[in-house]
C-alpha cells in the first residue's frame, strides 16, 4: 500500500460549495471507503464503488440485542455472587434472607431470558421474510 501512495506525486485541488461538501461526505460515510480521498478517487476514476445500505429496523433489533445482553450479564453476576454467598454461609437467619434473594434474582433471570428468546423470534421473523 506504501508503494502505490508514493507514486501518487501529483494533487489535484479543487473548490466545493458547503451544499456539495456535505453531499460528498454523506456519500463517503455511506460507503466502504476508509478515507475521503479513496471514495474522490474512486468516483473520479469510475472504479467499482461499495456502498452499505443499513436497514433502520435491524439495527435497532442489534441495539435491543445488545441491551438485554448487557443486562442478562448484570444478572448472572448478581445471581453468581448469591450462589456464592450462600455456599460461604454458616448461621440459619442469614442464610434464609440469602436464599429468598435468590429466589428473586432467578425469577428476574428467567423473565429476562424470555424477553431474550421473544426477541430472537422478531429478529428470526424478520430475517425470513
Amino acid at each position: 500500500m506504501e508503494k502505490e501512495n508514493s507514486k501518487r506525486t501529483r494533487r489535484v485541488i479543487f473548490r466545493v460549495t458547503p451544499q456539495e461538501y456535505t453531499q460528498i461526505e454523506r456519500r463517503y460515510k455511506a460507503s466502504t471507503c476508509n478515507k475521503l480521498s479513496d471514495f474522490i478517487r474512486h468516483c473520479l476514476l469510475e472504479k467499482p464503488l461499495v456502498t452499505i445500505y443499513r436497514n433502520a429496523a435491524q439495527d435497532d433489533q442489534l441495539i435491543e440485542m445488545a441491551r438485554l445482553r448487557q443486562e442478562l450479564n448484570a444478572i448472572g453476576n448478581n445471581f453468581n455472587q448469591a450462589v456464592k454467598r450462600l455456599h460461604t454461609l454458616e448461621g440459619l437467619p442469614e442464610f434464609r434472607t440469602w436464599l429468598m434473594t435468590f429466589e428473586v434474582e432467578k425469577h428476574t433471570l428467567y423473565n429476562k431470558i424470555e424477553g431474550i428468546k421473544q426477541h430472537v423470534q422478531k429478529v428470526s421473523e424478520s430475517w425470513l421474510r
